[in-house]
């Protein structure tokens, strides 16, 4: 399935963050891209330019194609709720998200080849599919012959606490990490405004 494999940068600089973590190349240039830099005059956004551009950040922040996308809000508008806190919710609970936030990958797209090269296990059964959605209990771990691999040992060494993911429990030892609920809006870190998007669908 296509997937976003162009420069980072220039999307972060597009979005006016960095959208994919630490990007040096981004603090250096943080004004949109364009062959007149930063001297160029830019008209004020639409708001439909504004909306359209929330939903991309989130689409590429997440790694999420746009019917995958689509699903995904028409399945939180069906939902009680606040549509746009549970679309998160349901971006946060997909597997290769969850292996990012775990810290068992140092970046989303990492965290996604992991899982589809068949590495993480889900309630002990081998899982290969990046967007399934966890449930609140579901355990997930490396296989056993995978924790051994560079990549995975490396992120988890350095990996900063995963404590300040309160809905999520991990055993570094284990390589093990527990979904534990669905996350509260203020626990999640991403610059998303969520209600342009909900505005965007509801057009």
């Amino acid at each position: 399935m296509a997937r976003y494999t162009g420069p980072k940068t220039k999307k972060s600089r597009a979005f006016g963050e960095s959208i994919y973590g630490n990007d040096k190349s981004f603090e250096r240039k943080k004004y949109p891209p364009g062959q007149h830099g930063n001297s160029r005059r830019r008209k004020q956004k639409s708001d439909y330019a504004q909306q359209l551009m929330e939903k991309q950040k989130a689409k590429y922040t997440y790694g999420v194609l746009e019917r995958q996308f689509h699903n995904l809000f028409d399945k939180a508008n069906s939902t009680d709720g606040v549509t746009g806190e549970i679309l998160l919710q349901y971006l946060e609970a997909r597997l290769d998200n969850t292996v990012f936030r775990l810290g068992l990958a140092p970046t989303r797209r990492a965290a996604r080849q992991l899982v589809s090269h068949r590495h993480v296990i889900v309630n002990g059964v081998i899982t290969n599919v990046p967007s399934c959605q966890l449930r609140p209990g579901d355990i997930v771990a490396v296989r056993g012959k995978s924790q051994g691999l560079e990549v995975v040992r490396d992120a988890v060494e350095s990996k900063s606490d995963v404590r300040k993911f309160p809905w999520l429990e991990f055993n570094p030892d284990k390589m093990q990490g527990k979904f534990l609920e669905y996350p509260e809006r203020e626990h999640i870190p991403e610059k998303i405004n969520e209600q342009l998007i909900v505005e965007l669908y509801s057009k």
